[in-house]
Parts: structure tokens; sequence; C-alpha cells
């Protein structure tokens, strides 16, 4: 019998420490309980601190970008500290550290963002000159491509926190993911539910990935029976896409692949930091050809935008 079978030994989970990072740390539990027949004690969700969650005063591009919010849970994960790491698919890196393989996503949540306010009702609503939080590149620069008479400031934090900021008054509006929203059970948070042809989401916005060590067959056969494979062709094309084109915190980029039976429409977006410019377009085929579409599209748009476009030269 596989270790992780043996209760004196439970299967460690490892995942950030905020509400909604715990949140998919349970819901990952929850499926592996019901796929098994086994008990709550065979689990232990394990809270590791990260660099992202410490360092809340700087933007995250100052600071070292997507790593910053992986990198300790990928450490305990690769010498043995853990057993499996939880993670939301829009804060990974493209690149995975040697040793360790992320090939389990769980079905995947809306993948809209939220438009969140006390006072307004959209966009649409915002006064003139409106102060508007986000620590998203991307929403910033969509925002901003959108209106750009709005003033743009740094909103970093869990939903908790950023809805904290609102209520004191740093901003008027912000924005969430849905996805997070539904796993919070606060959906009424949302004052509107932006549509992807409005603003495109993030890669692999509303997708939970759980990372293993690659060596390690017995958590490979424990994952399969959970893995979700619409989700995980969508987040492949998407990546895919995202690698092509260097993403990292630095860079606003958007994409979102849809399933329609076999066939895949992939959408990709990017977009100057300053919202002064973003180039659009899409691919459409089979969905088992999604990586190679995502590449495409990729350098479809590096050709259209020019060199320094990304950096904002």
């Amino acid at each position: 019998m596989d270790r992780i079978f043996d209760s004196t030994a439970p299967l460690r989970i490892g995942t950030r420490g905020s509400p909604l990072a715990l949140a998919q740390a349970h819901e990952t539990r929850d499926r592996l309980m019901a796929a098994h027949g086994l008990p709550q004690d065979a689990f232990e969700v394990v809270v590791i601190k990260t660099s992202g969650d410490r360092i809340l005063d700087r933007p995250l591009k100052e600071v070292g970008g997507k790593g910053l919010f992986t990198r300790e849970i990928e450490e305990a994960l690769a010498t043995g500290a853990l057993d499996i790491a939880v993670h939301s698919m829009k804060d990974m890196p493209t690149l995975q550290p040697a040793g360790l393989v992320l090939d389990c996503l769980l079905p995947r949540e809306d993948v809209r963002d939220a438009f969140v306010s006390l006072d307004f009702s959209s966009i649409a609503d915002l006064p003139q000159g409106a102060v508007v939080g986000s620590s998203s590149l991307r929403r910033r620069a969509q925002l901003a491509n959108r209106r750009p008479d709005l003033q743009l400031v740094e909103f970093r934090g869990n939903v908790q926190t950023r809805l904290q900021k609102l209520a004191d008054g740093v901003a008027v509006a912000t924005f969430l993911a849905m996805a997070g929203l539904h796993r919070l059970g606060m959906t009424q948070v949302a004052r509107t539910q932006i549509s992807p042809d409005e603003m495109l989401p993030a890669v692999a916005q509303g997708a939970i990935g759980i990372e293993r060590r690659a060596d390690d067959q017995a958590i490979a056969r424990l994952l399969e029976p959970i893995n979700d494979h619409p989700t995980a062709l969508r987040v492949a094309a998407e990546r895919a896409f995202l690698a092509r084109l260097d993403g990292s915190c630095q860079t606003p980029i958007a994409g979102l692949a849809e399933l329609d039976g076999d066939r895949l429409l992939l959408r990709g977006e990017i977009l100057r930091p300053d919202g002064s410019e973003a180039v659009a377009a899409r691919r459409e085929g089979l969905a088992t050809d999604g990586e190679a579409m995502g590449r495409d599209l990729a350098e479809e748009l590096l050709g259209r935008a020019g060199p320094g476009f990304l950096a904002g030269h």
C-alpha cells in the first residue's frame, strides 16, 4: 500500500495562508477525499508564507514578479516537506523548477473579472478622474486604454484587504476575479461581472493547479482522477501563449481559451503598460493543437506590436 493511504502519515498539502488560498486547498482535499474514499484526517493543510505575502508595500514588478507567490512553497515541495502544492494558475510562472511538474488542474471556475465599488455600478459609471485601485498590470493597462481619464493606484493584498481599502476610501473602485469570489462565497461583492469581450482575463484565471514532484508516481496516481481534462486543454493553450511572450508581472498580457466540443477558440491581447496601445488577435482550431495555436498567436502579436512594445518603450 502506498504511503499516501497510510493514515498515520497524512498527505501534506502546501498552500498560501489567505482565505482564498485555503479555500482552494480545501477544495483540493475534498475532491481527493471523494475520489478515493479517504477521511479528512488523511490530509494536512500546511500554510507557507511566501515573499509575495510578506512584501505588501511595493508593486510586484519591483520585487520579483509571479515567483514571489510560489517560490517558498515549491522549495518545501522539492525537499519533501510537502507532498503536493495548490496554486492559483494565474500566479504561476511558465517555467517549472527542475524536478517539479504541474499536471493536475481542477475544473475551472468563472473566468471573468468583477467590478467592485461601494458607490458605482460599472466602469462606465465612474466619474472623470475617479481613483481606481489595482495591483494587476493587465487590469490597469486595460482600464487606462478604455478610460485614460481615471487615476490608477497600487492596490495589493488579499480579497478582504482590498475590500477594506475601498471602505477606507483609498479608491472608489477595484477589480477582483469572479472565481475567487465564488470560492469564498462572496459573489455579492461584485457590482458588475465583466464580459471577456469587454475585458479579457488573465491567462489561466479561475484555474487551480496542483504541483507535485516529478518522480513521485504514487502522488501522480492519486491526482489523476481529479484532473479536469477540458481545463487542462484550455490552460495549456493559454500558458503556451504566455510563455512565448515571456509573460511576467511586468507585462500586461490577457488570454482566454474556450472549448466548443473538440474545437478551441483562443483570444489574446498585449498592451503597453500605460494602456496607450493594445494589440489583440484570435485563433481557432482543434483543441489538441491548442499549444501550437498559443505560440502562433503570440508570434502574430509580437510581429504586429514591434520591438520594445511589451517593455513600454
